[in-house]
């Protein structure tokens, strides 16, 4: 009897452990800009990523997205307006933009270039390989060094293609076909980033780097938007500059 009882807690265990979804949780610094004589403060977010079989969602104090593949579906919340947009997969963010953005997107035409390097290095507890992606917009360069890493304990191609790939396809709007295949070189989960360049003559520069990846089980809510949050039919000016 005894025997019986601990096979069952130890095969209850393994089931909360297979249950349990992929935390992840990262830190990012952005320097202050200046951009056409308005100035943006230095930054530092906390931003916690939750991954299940079919859902996914990027949490930060001001802003989630959240994905749900069963529905085909991504809502993007802003946490400070208190609501949120709907959408059909893969998004398309034209649709979502405010009336006053449209315009400027439309003019925001980019392609993008991923270089493969050969450098590796070990960040925190990850085995990474360095890649670089370089993307043009209205003349602009804009650098970001990627270490990437598939010894993260959770299939790393598979999330790729299910969420990434969506997130991408995104900027289908702005981005050409052959820059959208320039991110699948990117092998791996991206455990760090710095991202350089100029936009309209301020220099920029941001970091990210994940501190934390673990199998936790994931609360309640956090694939849907907060209860009594507000829908509306497209971005609000602030949620659209993050």
């Amino acid at each position: 009897m005894r025997k019986f009882a601990a096979v069952f807690v130890l095969l209850f265990v393994a089931s909360l452990s297979l249950s349990a979804d992929i935390y992840v949780k990262s830190k990012s610094h952005t320097d202050p800009m200046t951009v056409m004589g308005q100035t943006t403060p230095a930054t530092d977010t906390v931003q916690e990523q939750w991954i299940g079989d079919d859902v996914f969602a990027q949490v930060s104090a001001d802003q989630s997205m959240i994905f749900n593949l069963k529905k085909n579906m991504v809502s993007i919340v802003n946490h400070k307006a208190k609501n949120y947009v709907e959408t059909t997969l893969p998004i398309d963010m034209a649709k979502l933009l405010p009336p006053e953005a449209a315009a400027f997107a439309g003019m925001m035409k980019m392609s993008a270039t991923v270089a493969e390097g050969s450098e590796t290095k070990k960040i925190g507890q990850w085995n990474c390989k360095l890649y670089t992606m370089t993307m043009s917009m209205m003349g602009q360069n804009i650098t970001t060094k990627i270490w990437a890493s598939t010894d993260v304990g959770f299939d790393t191609a598979a999330f790729n293609a299910k969420f990434m790939g969506n997130l991408v396809k995104g900027g289908g709007r702005m981005l050409d076909e052959r820059s959208l295949k320039e991110f699948a070189k990117i092998k791996g989960y991206q455990i760090a980033t710095e991202t350089s360049g100029e936009i309209m003559g301020a220099k920029m520069l941001s970091t990210t780097e994940v501190v934390e990846i673990s199998k936790k089980n994931a609360p309640a809510g956090v694939y849907a938007p907060p209860s009594g949050y507000t829908k509306t039919t497209s971005l609000g000016m602030d949620a659209f500059r993050k």
